[in-house]
């Protein structure tokens, strides 16, 4: 495979990942940056307090800028048919869930975390502490966070130096990043959420049988934002059900945390209940 990868971010007006307001690519081969590309983008919505806090875009900074269909074609060129790298799945949902919003066609990629790639590659990041800034930080790549362009070079960067601390290419990578942080141990659900994650603030349970195994769906979850708890609680904001095992469920249709979540939602707690594919979806595994 050719060591060649384009490193991509988003940056959001609201809470709504299709809302898109600013786009930066960086393209890297053989270990060198040799192309950046980076554009506004007027998402047609509103702008939340808490997202113009983060990355300082308004309203007033997008006007006269393309709208995403107006600039869809611009990313997705340079994408195509390459090896797409994003620092955990937001940028991946965020660019499907305006594809979808727009009714336009996914782009054909192969898509690498170098979340994931840090947590593999720098055991004292294995479980906590891999958000882009304090990586970077401790590597000593400097960037200005949350700029668009800024974030994708530097995730293209935090990508290089795993190269380099492991010996590992992208070829290598692409098969690793998959793979369960340490496969000769055993890892609990429970964890805490990534503090840059998309779904920060939310606490998921998973009940049944996934496609994934119930540790890798805790990473994925984890990386982004969720807190990951073993049971049904008052804290629980969300609940994926698998495949049930009929001889497991002791004569109910349901599981037993399947239930205590709807009894909690009865009383009026917020549970949002999701099958595999809308969390693969929303955490960027499935389109």
């Amino acid at each position: 495979m050719s060591q060649r990868f384009v490193a991509i971010d988003f940056e959001t007006a609201n809470a709504d990942l299709a809302s898109i307001c600013q786009v930066g690519i960086a393209t890297f081969e053989d270990g060198k940056l040799i192309e950046t590309w980076e554009s506004l983008i007027n998402p047609l919505g509103y702008f939340d307090w808490s997202n113009v806090a983060v990355h300082g875009i308004d309203e007033k900074d997008v006007i006269g800028a393309p709208t995403f269909p107006q600039v869809v074609s611009e990313i997705l060129h340079r994408l195509e048919n390459s090896v797409v790298v994003s620092h955990t799945s937001f940028d991946r949902t965020a660019l499907s869930q305006a594809i979808a919003r727009h009714n336009l066609a996914e782009v054909t990629c192969q898509w690498l975390d170098t979340a994931r790639v840090v947590r593999r590659a720098w055991g004292q990041w294995s479980h906590r502490g891999y958000g882009l800034t304090n990586v970077c930080r401790e590597l000593g790549i400097a960037f200005n966070a949350h700029n668009a362009l800024e974030d994708a070079r530097a995730a293209g960067e935090v990508l290089l130096q795993a190269f380099g601390a492991t010996g590992m290419g992208l070829e290598e990578w692409m098969i690793r990043a998959r793979q369960p942080i340490n496969p000769e141990s055993y890892e609990p659900i429970a964890r805490e959420g990534n503090l840059e994650g998309a779904l920060f603030g939310h606490e998921i349970v998973f009940t049944g049988a996934l496609i994934v195994t119930r540790q890798e769906a805790a990473v994925l979850a984890a990386e982004a934002g969720c807190t990951v708890a073993a049971d049904v609680r008052k804290t629980t904001t969300l609940l994926v059900v698998g495949d049930q095992d009929i001889d497991k469920l002791a004569g109910n249709d349901k599981s037993s945390k399947h239930r205590k979540a709807e009894k909690l939602i009865s009383k009026g707690q917020k549970i949002r209940i999701l099958r595999e594919g809308d969390f693969l979806h929303i955490v960027g595994l499935e389109s």
